[in-house]
């Protein structure tokens, strides 16, 4: 569930439904002063004690106590949970709900079409002589890589996978959604045709897309799954779910191109490697590879689009807090290619001789320059000065002594030009986690929930929330799959296993793990700070049933609801009293 979404939808719903017209086409209403009653839909009664505010957009009915607002009407009445009432109310006042619903049981339906894919891609590998087969086995893959990987084959054909998916009743809808196959005046046909198939599994390791390479000629080469509730590219990278234990155990990781680049050195032994998806390396990326690691080994083509694509991946990198390298192939043009030329231990040793983010950028940029030429030498060397902006005071500190000895400028000159500018470029400087606007765009879960999260994370014990307020504590969408995901994990696991933990939670509640992790408990107060976020909760609860009360009072009328006031008045100064305490 998209919870920023959600919430504007709701907001949107109430604003634009009139609860008196909602309520008013199920039950008769008659104007009663500044509000509007009639008979209980609730409950039988004769006498009309169901009372409706338009000023407050709430109802309440004081013969059986049923209260809230239009979308809690709704829910009432028709017997629906709290999506289907907006999905209804949405639907009549012609409301997007574009983006606002994405449910784990949405989820794991789309896992799960995908899985079944991924099987019926495999065995069309496997079961019958396959163009697929033979174009991996000229490549040098074996069947044991071939099976750790998963990689299948897609035939030639126009409707084999969605044949088989229909028959297992699932729609076109939900294949269309996930990129499966297209759809043309009525027909639809398999998008992935003729290529060998590389499932794409997130670190959880559900099968969330997939990656196609054409057998033969034709365009495009490698097609990808689309975008889906399930598969974004810019928040995963191909072959981590296999490999982030290598990676956490080497503490580097080798970051290629292709699915085919991922696949050949994982069989000739270099294993803490993975894959951008076709894309340029995202911040998301980055944040992802920075659980297992902050030693990042670019590994790029060696013709000019893949230099490109390294010098922006150590930006995004080096934004996010990781210590990049570049790793520079001298035979071949991929990775791929120079690991079976070469073998295992000269790739090795490419690793060790990576050039550093500063070394790597500066001596592209010197390349592009005649360094014998004054005017070539000083827009090098103000070129370089961007690239110094980028950089940590003590990392920019030692380049400007670098390049002072390498163009013969003073490095007063260029500690000067650097000063100018620095300042402006830092302020212009984007913060991770935060929008455009520089607002925290992750403030969406309540600070007694992050506590105790944090709690949590430290000790088993505080997972014991009283049974009065189990149903109560955890609002927000991120703070209840933390909180289920750390359960799932069970008693006796500190310190809990966080590279275990990140891989159950999607990318927005992991950005939430991370801001909890940083919050600090004073030592020996722990329980102190768990009583008093219960405290908080259920102060919060009694405000909620004082602000319902009070609303339920302004809306009884003196004579008719004149034992029910006494009630609620009674019931009123008892939680008034519990809230001082």
């Amino acid at each position: 569930m998209n919870t920023s979404n959600q919430i504007n939808i709701v907001d949107e719903i109430k604003s634009r439904c009139n609860i008196v017209d909602v309520i008013g086409r199920v039950v008769q209403l008659k104007k009663a002063g500044s509000n509007y009653k009639g008979v209980c839909p609730f409950h039988n009664e004769k006498t009309p004690s169901f009372v409706v505010s338009e000023q407050k957009q709430i109802f309440t009915c004081f013969g059986c106590g049923a209260s809230g607002d239009v979308i809690g009407f709704v829910k009432r009445y028709y017997n629906l949970d709290f999506r289907g009432a907006v999905e209804q109310l949405a639907g009549e006042y012609g409301i997007s709900l574009e983006g606002a619903f994405k449910s784990s049981k949405d989820k794991e339906e789309f896992y799960e079409i995908n899985r079944q894919a991924a099987r019926f891609y495999y065995r069309a590998m496997r079961e019958k002589a396959n163009p697929g087969y033979t174009y991996m086995k000229n490549r040098g893959i074996s069947e044991e890589t071939l099976n750790k990987f998963g990689i299948g084959y897609a035939e030639d054909k126009w409707s084999g996978l969605y044949d088989f998916l229909k028959g297992k009743g699932i729609n076109e809808e939900k294949m269309l959604g996930l990129g499966l196959i297209s759809g043309s005046k009525g027909r639809y046909y398999d998008k992935f045709r003729g290529r060998v198939i590389f499932p794409i599994l997130n670190t959880g390791g559900k099968v969330i897309g997939f990656g196609g390479r054409l057998i033969g000629d034709g365009e495009p080469k490698y097609l990808n799954s689309q975008e889906s509730i399930v598969f974004q590219k810019k928040n995963n990278l191909y072959g981590l779910n296999l490999t982030r234990k290598d990676v956490t155990d080497q503490d580097c990781i080798v970051l290629v191109e292709g699915y085919m680049d991922v696949v050949s050195l994982y069989q000739a032994g270099i294993r803490n490697v993975s894959a951008s998806l076709g894309t340029a390396l995202t911040e998301n990326q980055a944040r992802l590879i920075k659980r297992y690691t902050k030693n990042v080994i670019l590994s790029y083509d060696a013709d000019q689009a893949g230099q490109n694509a390294a010098f922006r991946g150590l930006d995004v990198l080096y934004r996010t807090d990781c210590r990049p390298k570049v790793l520079k192939v001298t035979e071949g043009k991929d990775p791929d290619d120079f690991i079976k030329k070469m073998g295992k231990q000269a790739f090795e040793q490419l690793i060790r001789d990576a050039q550093p983010y500063g070394d790597f950028k500066i001596g592209v940029l010197k390349s592009r320059y005649d360094l014998d030429d004054d005017q070539q030498r000083i827009d090098f060397l103000r070129e370089s000065i961007s690239v110094l902006q980028s950089m940590k005071p003590v990392e920019a500190d030692l380049y400007i002594k670098k390049l002072a000895s390498e163009t013969g400028i003073s490095e007063n000159a260029i500690r000067i030009e650097y000063s100018g500018n620095n300042s402006q470029e830092k302020n212009n400087r984007p913060s991770l986690g935060k929008s455009g606007s520089g607002k925290d765009v992750r403030l969406e879960m309540p600070t007694v929930e992050q506590d105790l999260i944090k709690l949590m994370l430290l000790d088993d014990r505080f997972t014991e929330i009283p049974e009065d307020l189990r149903m109560d504590v955890f609002k927000s969408t991120h703070g209840q799959s933390i909180y289920e995901s750390i359960l799932s994990m069970g008693q006796n696991t500190r310190p809990l296993d966080r590279n275990r933990l990140r891989d159950m939670l999607d990318e927005e509640a992991n950005g939430w793990l991370e801001k909890i992790d940083e919050k600090l408990i004073p030592d020996g107060r722990e329980d102190e700070i768990f009583k008093d976020c219960l405290g908080r909760i259920r102060k919060d609860l009694l405000k909620q049933q004082e602000e319902e009360i009070i609303a339920k009072l302004s809306m009884a009328d003196e004579e008719e609801n004149r034992r029910e006031i006494i009630e609620l008045t009674e019931k009123l100064i008892e939680i008034q009293k519990s809230i001082k305490e």
